[in-house]
């Protein structure tokens, strides 16, 4: 298991350690505990060399009666624990001049080629997997790249902004739209995540949500409270309410541009010219929106392609499961029932081309 596998790496870390402080049970110890959890050949490589090791201190500590006697040159030599590929794809990133080329995409790609790209960058870049010099930067950098390039509204502001950011390499601000942002350029002229590297990962890959950090500063703000001395007041209380208020805020800053569904805040349909998906935007959206309709309308078709997809997999296993159990009760009736179960997901998906989920 991946898991165990992390482990057992941590335990060959501690065990190489060990054996250079000249602990050399522990380090046996812990070695014999990685290849239990996830045996590899470096740990084996490791447990012969250091018997190896026991065995030639012992045979020079009876020669020379001096027990104890350690050098250098009875410790294994620790292997490398990054690969050149690991320090090339760094160098690749620390040489970006912009947001759309670390991630290695253009201007015209959409969010899904972005997210996907990020994917496969923050696994190789990651600090426990990655640990060439460097990598943690390039994985801040990524992250600050996607966060930034996932957002429409900033993503705009990048694309009108960005290189004037990085001529002038100063703080810009702007009112656009009824809202005034600041963007803080770091060295090389780029917008600031609002989240850490390490957030953004999580959001992607399952392990938590922007609320959760709410949740964190909460609990930590509450716990700072405990140890204060100072009885709670009603100013207090007010801001506390204030900050509260002000982090809920901060993750409910814009509406989506549009909706797949119709309601009283995405009153307007239309339909992408590719697909002629239909897609729902605000009454103001032809004034207000300034970005590519192009790109809009790509997110549009994959959203609705993924739900469909969603939908049609519900469906056909639903009709399955009826089906199966006409025939354990050797139903007629009802198996021609089943099998004539319409599904719409499938259906709106072949009318598009995609015949590989027709229904029948």
């Amino acid at each position: 298991m991946e898991v165990n596998k992390d482990e057992a790496e941590r335990c060959i870390q501690i065990a190489i350690d060990a054996l250079k402080s000249g602990h050399v049970e522990r380090s046996e110890k812990f070695l014999r505990k990685a290849e239990n959890l996830y045996p590899t050949q470096r740990a084996k490589d490791l447990l012969s060399q250091l018997h190896n090791t026991k065995n030639s201190t012992t045979d020079s500590n009876a020669r020379n009666r001096r027990p104890n006697v350690k050098t250098t040159k009875d410790v294994p030599s620790e292997p490398s624990d990054y690969t050149q590929a690991q320090v090339d794809m760094v160098s690749r990133i620390k040489r970006c001049k912009d947001y759309y080329e670390v991630l290695n995409v253009t201007k015209e790609s959409t969010d899904s080629e972005i997210k996907k790209s990020y994917k496969k960058l923050a696994l190789q870049l990651h600090p426990d997997k990655n640990h060439a010099p460097g990598a943690v930067e390039a994985f801040k950098s990524v992250g600050n790249a996607v966060a930034v390039l996932t957002d429409a509204e900033k993503r705009k502001s990048y694309d009108l902004y960005g290189s004037e950011g990085r001529t002038n390499r100063s703080q810009t601000y702007y009112h656009h739209q009824n809202h005034e942002y600041e963007h803080a350029y770091d060295r090389g002229g780029s917008f600031e995540s609002d989240f850490t590297a390490e957030e953004v990962f999580n959001m992607f890959f399952g392990g938590g949500f922007p609320q959760q950090r709410m949740h964190t500063q909460n609990r930590r703000y509450q716990q700072h409270h405990r140890e204060s001395v100072q009885q709670p007041s009603l100013a207090f209380g007010l801001i506390l309410v204030l900050i509260v208020v002000s982090m809920l805020s901060s993750f409910f800053t814009s509406d989506p541009v549009y909706s797949l569904s119709q309601s009283s805040r995405y009153p307007i349909r239309r339909n992408t010219i590719h697909l002629n998906i239909p897609y729902f935007v605000k009454d103001k959206f032809e004034n207000e929106y300034q970005g590519s309709l192009a790109r809009l309308e790509n997110s549009v078709e994959e959203e609705y392609i993924a739900t469909m997809k969603q939908a049609c997999y519900r469906e056909r296993s639903y009709r399955e499961v009826m089906m199966a159990k006409a025939r354990s009760f050797g139903s007629k009736s009802h198996l021609e029932q089943a099998q004539s179960m319409k599904m719409p997901s499938c259906e709106n998906l072949a009318r598009i081309g995609l015949t590989k989920y027709m229904p029948y």
